[in-house]
């Protein structure tokens, strides 16, 4: 390490929903790259060390290079004059910038979605209607001896879950770690994770539903034939050991993933694991925690319901906030054609939604921010580029127990942050709408 190199300590990696805020990041002495990550998991060092300083242009028109003042007074212009204006994303960038995005659906009368509805919406949908029962990554570190894995496999999508908040770390109440904690996963097919489980049941698929609910059966003392396991590939004796577990542990928590959510069921698949959950604090005390997968999709979902009184999948069009998935959500709204102009934040919907949305999305003028190239920005009629957060850009995220945590970024970048170009957006559709007096969500 040089005179010159710039050490950041306690940095927050915004790769996954772990958020690890315990990363130390050394800067080149040019101050434009990371040389090292200490603390980082594997995905992360990539995320740190293979960012650079692009040079890319800082924003375009029908793919050409334009100033960032004719990109936004376009885009103001696009939006301004759509009829079912519509904005995706938002799970990788900062709570501030998401706030910004509400504020101009608002405006616009236009729709605004996450990922989520890609991902765990049904989890937003269940907890609206059975409530959860939740705690933070630090208390299960602290207290859990039982931990449940359902549909996700941390191993490779959150590598440092198991050694920081879940399985491996002793804590306050798990002095020795690993060794009093019981491991279960539940998933359709063995992965690297079950390979650290003390139990292991692999379920038939699309069997989700029927198994929570006969173990909710089992823990409120119903008796069950020996059909379960001809539906759920579970001898019942392996089904009751696994809930008198649950029902004598001290602390117990269950984790569940896109294997459970976006399956045969969806939020009826969680609705039935959180009233699990509810049923199991009869006898001990239970949790139940989603794992989120991008670094602020958990702050997306604050952000929007903060603002409007709903996860996801929001629509203004009548002057008040709607919801309805299926209806609202970005890939269903471009898939029957509804929008005429669409605005996408840190996202790529042209390379992961359905062949149907994205031919509309080609017909339709499209503003994009993100830090890279993507399909997205390639089909743009405006592209902004953006400087990235948590590495560039200061500001809040959400892990995914909802715990708020403060960006520490390592070096500047030349290009704008999102929430720079969505406030200079939002200005301009004001000035153009004769809008005054902001409302709340400016």
């Amino acid at each position: 390490m040089t005179e010159k190199s710039k050490v950041v300590k306690n940095a927050v990696c915004t790769f996954c929903g772990c958020v690890c805020d315990d990363i130390e990041l050394t800067v080149a002495a040019d101050g434009k790259s990371i040389t090292r990550a200490n603390n980082a998991c594997q995905l992360g060092k990539a995320w740190f060390i293979e960012h650079k300083v692009d040079d890319y242009p800082a924003a375009m028109i029908d793919g050409k290079e334009v100033s960032v003042d004719e990109a936004v007074e376009e885009a103001a212009q696009i939006l301004v004059n759509a009829k079912f204006p519509s904005i995706y994303g938002l799970s990788d960038t900062t709570c501030e910038a998401q706030r910004q995005a509400v504020a101009i659906a608002d405006y616009m009368n236009g729709n605004i979605d996450t990922t989520s509805s890609v991902c765990h919406g049904p989890s937003g949908m269940a907890f609206q209607g059975v409530g959860e029962s939740t705690a933070s990554l630090g208390e299960i570190k602290n207290r859990a001896d039982f931990v449940l894995y359902w549909g996700c496999n941390p191993a490779e999508a959150h590598p440092r879950h198991f050694e920081r908040y879940a399985v491996k770390p002793k804590g306050l109440h798990i002095p020795n770690g690993r060794e009093d904690r019981t491991i279960v996963f539940v998933d359709v097919r063995a992965t690297q994770s079950t390979a650290i489980s003390d139990i292991f049941l692999q379920t038939k698929v699309g069997s989700d539903f029927e198994l929570l609910w006969a173990m909710r059966a089992l823990v409120r003392g119903k008796k069950l034939d020996d059909t379960i396991e001809e539906r759920t590939g579970i001898p019942l004796e392996t089904i009751k050991d696994v809930v008198e577990r649950m029902k004598n542990c001290q602390f117990g928590v269950m984790f569940f993933g896109m294997g459970l959510t976006m399956t045969r069921g969806r939020h009826f698949n969680t609705g039935a694991l959180l009233a699990l959950a509810t049923d199991l604090n009869q006898f001990t005390h239970f949790v139940a925690n989603p794992l989120r997968g991008h670094g602020n999709v958990t702050g997306a979902d604050n952000v929007v319901s903060w603002q409007t009184g709903y996860p996801f999948a929001v629509n203004f069009n009548r002057g008040y906030p709607r919801f309805n998935p299926g209806e609202f959500t970005a890939t269903d709204i471009l898939a029957n054609g509804d929008t005429d102009a669409l605005m996408v934040i840190a996202s790529d919907p042209a390379s992961n939604f359905s062949r149907k949305a994205i031919e509309h999305l080609k017909k339709i003028p499209v503003i994009s921010l993100d830090p890279k190239p993507t399909y997205t920005t390639q089909a743009a009629k405006v592209a902004f580029t953006t400087a990235t957060y948590g590495i560039n850009v200061p500001g809040t995220v959400y892990r995914m127990d909802n715990v708020a945590l403060g960006l520490r970024p390592a070096f500047e970048s030349p290009f704008k942050s999102d929430e720079e170009i969505l406030t200079a957006i939002k200005k301009r559709i004001c000035e153009i709408k004769g809008i005054t007096k902001p409302v709340a969500a400016a």
